[in-house]
């Protein structure tokens, strides 16, 4: 049973982010970058099903700048088998990457495919649900619990008001969500060993996927400024604000 895992390379969760001053994109020059940590928790969880005897392989998939190798180095010191790097250096939307994906799929031919639920730059949300539409497979979004079996996937996943569990046939997408696993501590020796694997290479055109741009961003701009709270005396002032502002 093959896994392939999608990791994104996205400003690290720990910087503030910053608008360019012409308002066009957020400014990421010399800003730290990391995997996206929704990827991170796809990855621990795919290394998990492998150590566990579930999973036989399991492959690191990045779309993007010369610079995801990176992350994709990081994705083979948590125990990833191998890792394939589609090079561009367009924008990517959540369609494309389904795309690219799904194309990499025909190749591959995995079981299951272990995504993030969404990616913290654009928080699209969109990839897993678009992936298995592409593939026609079923999907298991928002995943906290994963259990593998020969010919299915029982999957866990939050919704309001409790928890819902669904037994899907393989093929199958994944989404993983926070409280899916904590992903591990990365040793030097992993690292060290990640830096000397080899990185398949390929491109949108070798995989004939037309990555043109369906969207156009008008504009970023920084959110308005929390303006400070107040204190109340009592509740009879609390109730009185509350009206004050019709959220009563």
């Amino acid at each position: 049973m093959k896994a392939i895992v999608a990791v994104k390379r996205v400003l690290d969760y720990n910087i503030k982010v910053r608008v360019k001053a012409d308002e066009t994109d957020v400014d990421i020059g010399n800003a730290k970058m990391s995997m996206n940590p929704f990827d991170e928790i796809a990855v621990e969880e795919a290394v998990r099903q492998k150590e566990a005897g579930k999973v036989t392989e399991v492959v690191a998939v990045s779309l993007g700048v010369k610079a995801c190798e990176e992350t994709l180095r990081t994705a083979l010191a948590m125990g990833a088998d191998r890792a394939i790097h589609v090079e561009t250096d367009e924008k990517l939307e959540p369609l494309v990457v389904a795309k690219l994906l799904a194309a990499i799929g025909q190749t591959e031919q995995p079981s299951v495919y272990f995504l993030g639920k969404q990616a913290i730059d654009d928080d699209a949300n969109q990839t897993a649900q678009m992936l298995a539409a592409l593939i026609n497979a079923p999907q298991g979004t928002f995943a906290s619990k994963v259990e593998l079996e020969a010919d299915k996937a029982i999957i866990t996943r939050e919704i309001d008001g409790g928890v819902q569990i669904e037994s899907l046939s393989l093929p199958v997408v994944i989404s993983a969500d926070l409280r899916l696993n904590e992903p591990r501590y990365i040793k030097l020796p992993n690292i060290m060993a990640a830096k000397k694997k080899t990185i398949e290479k390929t491109t949108p055109q070798e995989l004939s996927v037309d990555v043109t741009s369906r969207l156009k961003v008008i504009k970023v701009t920084e959110p308005k400024e929390r303006t400070a709270g107040i204190k109340v005396a009592n509740v009879a002032e609390l109730v009185s604000k509350l009206k004050e502002i019709k959220a009563i």
